[in-house]
């Protein structure tokens, strides 16, 4: 039994391999945001929870074919949504791409779970199971509608308390400026929700493991929860105290981050160590703990089952066949020829045509973010009769992309969105994805759609409260041992006259990027960037 659970929990960490472009982005995820950085330990917390619970059920080995349905059904979903783009909007503040990720892994879970150890271990383990949805611990909703009005609330604690103490402080809200040149600013990373977020999974997953009843459970979370955010209002005031120091001792000003750290890990190490004390005092408590599950000990038979190595060799076979493609594309992303040209087309300019029937290409760029990482090509046209410039992007590294995503990442919201059927050029009709915005300084039209093989086209749905963002994935491509990139392509026409009414500005601008479009080939011209 013992090696047949360690061939089950080997080839599960393996299969990975089926949904790695989802691993992919999870990684990136958790390293760059912060607030998130405390997903990448759910699964391996799951993992460990998963395991505890399949050695109480003495590794009972009735697995269930369903779960390499749900394990295949999984693997072909993300494939497809590699090849295309699939948003659900609830609203202009909240988009999620379809799968999300924490459905994905949930999916892989539960499959792995069904396959080798059965319904049985799945009931068992399904709190460590749902907890995969918490691999993404801070949707961008939350981020909206929860962290950034935390941000005001910690930003006002603290210059309460700072002018409680006679000190006086400059009119910027989100500034604390003690002196024209020292000072700190209240970032959204201070208000405390990834001290409250950390406290609130630690009270969850100790509940859990001493077996909480269910109001037990749900008070020591909440008042971790609320801990976590105490504390963070005493670090500020602490904080506070610091630079009121530092003030009359200059040596300590530029050590004030530091100090910020210091500060705050001692707090939030108090914290744990009180959060742990309730846990500890609770699970002493028998009025506050459940009863043991009476377990039924699996027989000699059911561990012997043949049908184990069976479902051991298909999830092999599937995750080889998964594996080879990522093996493959791992040798062939860190081959030296292939790091060299990479870091090249960073700087290299986009391939664009210098006529495009009546515009003229007036110049290029590249849109790259932190360590150089290319977004986009641009080349911005101009035409011959002096009307709007039309600027066109190519993304050869993106995938799948919306930037709808983005825009609702920055707090901008369009004015109108709607699907905008153009025609290039041979008079080939190309759905895209449009959007209105007004900044306050330009009007401007987007329009995004994808090209996949020899086609393009991007669709969305437009409704009162929500609607959806879709692309068609190219069949070659999506069954293709050697699949070509999808390419976003990116229009984008504005106006400086914010005077004009919106409606007017966006049929404006909606008519030069029709008159623009009528002579570019959009298939040909990301031909170039669509070998992966």
């Amino acid at each position: 039994m013992y090696q047949a659970a360690g061939l089950a929990a080997i080839v599960a960490v393996l299969g990975l391999s089926t949904i790695w472009s989802t691993v992919n982005a999870l990684w990136a995820m958790w390293t760059t945001d912060a607030l998130k950085s405390i997903g990448m330990f759910v699964p391996l917390v799951s993992f460990v929870l998963v395991l505890r619970v399949w050695r109480s059920l003495e590794w009972e080995m009735e697995g269930s074919w369903w779960g390499l349905v749900i394990l295949a059904v999984t693997a072909f979903v993300v494939h497809l949504r590699d090849q295309s783009v699939l948003i659900f909007v609830f609203s202009p503040q909240w988009s999620i791409f379809v799968p999300p990720y924490s459905l994905v892994m949930f999916a892989y879970g539960a499959g792995v779970v069904l396959l080798f150890g059965g319904t049985r271990l799945f009931r068992a383990s399904l709190f460590p199971l749902v907890l995969l949805f918490f691999v993404n611990p801070v949707p961008h909703v939350f981020n909206v509608f929860v962290d950034l009005p935390l941000q005001r609330i910690s930003a006002h604690v603290a210059r309460g308390f700072a002018i409680a103490l006679g000190q006086p402080l400059s009119p910027d809200q989100l500034r604390l400026m003690f002196t024209p040149d020292f000072g700190m600013f209240i970032a959204p990373g201070c208000n405390g929700i990834r001290g409250a977020i950390t406290m609130g999974f630690i009270a969850l997953i100790a509940g859990y493991v001493y077996r909480f009843r269910w109001y037990a459970h749900a008070a020591v979370v909440a008042g971790a929860v609320l801990l976590g955010y105490a504390f963070n209002f005493a670090r500020l005031c602490l904080l506070v105290l610091y630079y009121l120091v530092a003030l009359h001792f200059t040596s300590l000003q530029n050590k004030a981050e530091m100090g910020d750290y210091v500060i705050g890990g001692c707090l939030f190490l108090v914290g744990t160590f009180l959060l742990f004390y309730v846990v500890r005092r609770l699970s002493e408590s028998p009025g506050q703990i459940k009863p043991p599950a009476i377990n039924v000990s699996a027989s000699v038979e059911s561990a012997k089952n043949s049908s184990f190595y069976l479902r051991f060799a298909a999830m092999l076979v599937l995750t080889l066949f998964s594996g080879y493609k990522v093996a493959r594309a791992y040798v062939q992303t860190h081959n030296a020829g292939y790091t060299a040209q990479m870091n090249a087309d960073q700087d290299a300019a986009g391939q664009f045509p210098a006529q495009a029937g009546s515009y003229k290409l007036v110049r290029t760029w590249n849109d790259n973010i932190f360590a150089g990482t290319l977004l986009y090509h641009w080349a911005e046209y101009a035409p011959a009769d002096g009307g709007p410039h039309v600027s066109l992007a190519v993304s050869p590294l993106l995938g799948s992309h919306d930037t709808l995503i983005c825009h609702s990442a920055r707090g901008e919201d369009p004015l109108w969105r709607d699907q905008l059927t153009l025609p290039m050029a041979g008079n080939v009709p190309v759905d895209f994805s449009g959007s209105f915005f007004n900044d306050g300084a330009t009007q401007y039209l987007e329009a995004t759609t994808i090209c996949n093989g020899a086609t393009c086209g991007e669709y969305s749905s437009d409704r009162k409260h929500f609607g959806f963002v879709y692309s068609k994935p190219d069949a070659q491509s999506l069954f293709s041992q050697d699949p070509q990139r999808p390419i976003p392509i990116l229009l984008r026409a504005e106006t400086i006259d914010t005077t004009l009414p919106a409606d007017v500005a966006r049929q404006q601008m909606t008519a030069a990027v029709r008159s623009f479009l009528a002579s570019v080939d959009l298939a040909g011209l990301t031909q170039p960037y669509r070998h992966r």
